[in-house]
């Protein structure tokens, strides 16, 4: 083994025992992978602080927490559905002056999901080594191989590589980086607990998936969502359903269930017109009721939803296209491509924690 690999495995094996520390705290502490912890000594989000670009997309290393995510749907040309996932997470282990270090941990999720098989992988690296960061201009997201880069957010290639599974895709949009909640201020909790938060669903996207069976062209749309805090859940919150709906109209619906304890459930959702306006929406317009659950991983996970937004006309199944979407990873959650039919049709995206 040549001083370059042995230096990298090193420095993976320290940071994986960083996120084993991490979730060790985060059983013991509050909210879904301890989200729900205090925010003692990190800075929290303010309501009415405009998003400054580019320079919000980099890393903002005074919040505990942040991530860049990206999900597409994507086609073959033979119509075969695909989806990719391709996540970069950066946690701060203290906060901002009380380790002159300022220690990072930064951890990578990238899938693959066909309607017969779900692949995913994960990358580790502690910050300040090079492994993994962000850069807002040029940007330049990375960890290990798998980069996210380009002139901007606005046009990049995407790459993964796994032993079973890789892709290389081209995504660029010409619409507006879309605010959530109010104006980027994204409340999750009765109590107030908030991240800011802002999400791009008008990528266009082409490139090559490769799957132990060969290659495959594909072309889709993608959606990436920017999120930052230090205490983004309620102590009493377990997990969440998340959506990304694209819809066949154009039109866009972002929409999450925050499950609470006693069985409660905290919602938010955005209607983006095909301009990229949104249109935000208070606790409880938004509906998402499972229709039917599957044995997943050994956990009972719901994978067909009845999604509505009445002060939209939206009423629709929602439904994934591959149940064993499993992301058997550090920090296991399911994660897939969906289909949507009813009042609207279209695809989108599913996101599950907390199911155990």
């Amino acid at each position: 083994m040549n001083a370059e690999r042995l230096f990298r495995r090193l420095h993976r094996a320290v940071a994986a025992g960083l996120v084993a520390l991490v979730w060790a705290g985060a059983a013991a502490a509050q909210g879904f992978a301890g989200l729900g912890a205090e925010a003692d000594g990190f800075a929290v989000p303010e309501r009415g602080v405009p998003f400054a670009f580019p320079a919000d997309h980099g890393p903002h290393p005074d919040y505990r927490i942040e991530w860049w995510y990206v999900t597409a749907n994507l086609n073959g040309p033979d119509s075969t559905p695909y989806g990719i996932q391709w996540t970069l997470f950066r946690s701060a282990l203290s906060p901002p002056g009380a380790d002159p270090a300022a220690p990072q941990v930064w951890m990578g999720h990238a899938a693959l999901t066909t309607p017969d098989a779900h692949r995913a992988a994960e990358r580790l690296a502690r910050g300040g080594t090079g492994q993994a960061g962000v850069e807002a201009q040029p940007f330049r997201a990375w960890i290990d191989e798998w980069e996210m880069a380009g002139p901007t957010l606005s046009d990049v290639t995407l790459t993964a590589s796994a032993p079973d599974f890789a892709y290389r895709l081209t995504l660029s949009s010409d619409r507006p980086f879309v605010p959530q909640g109010d104006g980027g201020y994204s409340v999750k909790s009765a109590s107030g607990q908030a991240s800011y938060y802002y999400s791009q669903p008008f990528y266009t996207v082409a490139g090559t998936l490769i799957l132990p069976e060969g290659e495959v062209a594909v072309t889709g749309t993608a959606w990436l969502d920017r999120e930052w805090s230090s205490q983004p859940l309620e102590a009493d919150q377990s997990g969440w359903d998340w959506f990304s709906l694209s819809l066949d109209s154009g039109d866009k619906v972002m929409g999450f269930r925050l499950r609470q304890t006693d069985g409660s459930a905290f919602t938010a959702a955005t209607w983006i017109a095909p301009d990229g306006t949104p249109t935000p929406m208070p606790d409880g317009a938004f509906r998402a009721t499972p229709v039917e659950t599957a044995e997943v991983a050994g956990r009972s996970v719901p994978v067909v939803w009845r999604v509505s937004l009445p002060s939209k006309a939206l009423d629709v199944e929602v439904r994934a296209l591959n149940r064993a979407a499993w992301m058997d990873l550090s920090f296991p959650y399911w994660e897939g491509p969906v289909t949507v039919e009813g009042s609207h049709g279209g695809v989108g995206y599913l996101e599950m924690t907390g199911y155990e």
